[in-house]
């Protein structure tokens, strides 16, 4: 048992010093900022997100990586009886002598062996395009970086929306519960009054009704509860349920105003600029193909005709070298055409995102006005339906009114219930969709920056 536990404490600790989170116990009870700061590190999107951020830092160090000299090691082996290149071979392994200018010899020579090493470098003094996508990719490096703080948002956001549907399901169990709870009162006023000889038995038999139907949804709210844990578990990266706990994010409704203006910090917003500055630099790069590419490189050799890596003949040569293409079939030209028209299509997206932004924000503003003026009407109606089944139960009980008139009221006021539930949902869903839409969630919530 011992050895059993040693195991199970190790395996922890490396699960979590890989970064991979544990699971949490069954139904553990989150708060929104617990949750939130959870699905930052276990969210699936996000870890996927964060692998593909790093990749894209390893593509700064590729294209930097361009800028530096090329080492090159090589070991050749050449067999032949071609006069150059036995000529060669013999002048380079330092063999060469004075019976090897017998032309018979120059013109038909014996095979010979050649074993070459060689050790070589390259670098570029001058290559703007190297220097451009290195540009390139730390820009790309930024987009990617922009987008994955959009991302947390948009998983904070969904985190919030299922931590609420949490409490909103524990609402309805509970308001299913009162419904239970009042029918079966319901049916022993029935039952008094059938036994008082006040009431018929067709009463008790529609109460009994009404109780099956309240348990029935019971049931069913219960579901939806279980449901909903399981739901804050996967967007936390768990098989497992997860619990909110009952308080309730504090949301600040500010002017319409306020919210338009921290559009210009959004993190997908800012992505896309980024964006439309890396597809200038794809002009530049277009560009950057009518200049030459200056550099320079030398070698050390060495020849043998018997052995690999042998030394019979020794040299160096060292250089410099100046590449430029004069005519490449118009691609350059292309290019260039195709780099503009890219210029042009990322300008209209991110005019077209700045439009779509301010109209997302004005409706979630509004759509806050409307959740807010439907949780006071809510508010009412309950109130009303309290007040009109408290009423109606007392003439029942003074045979004043029918099962039927009972029933009706009961019905009226589980819809009611369940109505104020929504719409207290459906309320700080749109002051978290607002936050959302302009860029302030995580602020709004006090977690992250």
């Amino acid at each position: 048992m011992f050895r059993n536990t040693v195991t199970v404490i190790l395996t922890a600790y490396l699960l979590l010093a890989a970064g991979v989170p544990v699971a949490l116990s069954q139904e553990k009870v989150l708060s929104l900022r617990e949750a939130i700061a959870y699905s930052m590190e276990g969210n699936p999107e996000l870890r996927a997100a964060g692998h593909g951020l790093r990749a894209q830092g390893e593509e700064i160090r590729i294209a930097r990586s361009y800028a530096l000299p090329k080492l090159t090691f090589e070991e050749r082996f050449m067999r032949t009886d071609n006069p150059t290149y036995a000529f060669m071979a013999k002048l380079n392994q330092g063999r060469f002598t004075a019976q090897d200018f017998d032309i018979h010899a120059l013109n038909n020579p014996a095979a010979v062996n050649d074993f070459q090493t060689g050790l070589s470098f390259e670098a570029p003094l001058f290559a703007p395009k190297i220097f451009i996508s290195i540009d390139m990719a730390k820009k790309e490096f930024s987009a990617l970086s922009e987008g994955l703080e959009r991302k947390k948002e948009e998983v904070a956001f969904r985190v919030l929306k299922a931590w609420l549907g949490i409490q909103t399901a524990r609402a309805y169990v509970n308001a299913a519960a009162k419904g239970v709870e009042d029918a079966r009162e319901h049916l022993r006023l029935a039952e008094a009054g059938y036994n008082a000889q006040l009431g018929l038995y067709s009463d008790i038999l529609r109460a009994r009704v009404a109780v099956s139907a309240c348990e029935e949804k019971l049931v069913t709210a219960n579901k939806n509860l279980s449901l909903a844990k399981r739901a804050l578990g996967l967007m936390l990266g768990l098989r497992e349920s997860v619990d909110a706990t009952e308080e309730r994010p504090a949301f600040t409704l500010n002017s319409l105003e306020y919210y338009e203006n921290l559009l210009a910090s959004r993190k997908d917003l800012k992505s896309l600029e980024i964006k439309r500055q890396n597809a200038g630099n794809m002009l530049r790069m277009a560009e950057a193909g009518y200049y030459p590419t200056v550099g320079v490189g030398g070698s050390i050799q060495t020849n043998d005709h018997n052995r690999p890596f042998g030394s019979e003949g020794q040299s160096w040569q060292a250089g410099a070298f100046l590449r430029w293409e004069l005519f490449d079939g118009t691609r350059r030209e292309h290019e260039r055409k195709k780099a503009l028209a890219k210029m042009a299509e990322t300008d209209e997206y991110l005019d077209g995102l700045k439009k779509e932004l301010s109209f997302n924000v004005y409706e979630a503003y509004l759509g806050v006005e409307e959740a807010q003026k439907g949780l006071d009407l809510a508010r009412s109606a309950l109130q009303a339906a309290e007040e009109g089944n408290r009423l109606v139960t007392v003439r029942y009980k003074n045979a004043l009114s029918t099962i039927a008139d009972l029933l009706d009221v009961q019905t009226s006021l589980d819809s009611s219930r369940a109505g104020v539930v929504e719409r207290e949902s459906a309320y700080l869903t749109a002051m978290a969709n607002l936050g959302f839409q302009s860029g302030s969630i995580l602020r709004d919530l006090g977690v992250g920056k």
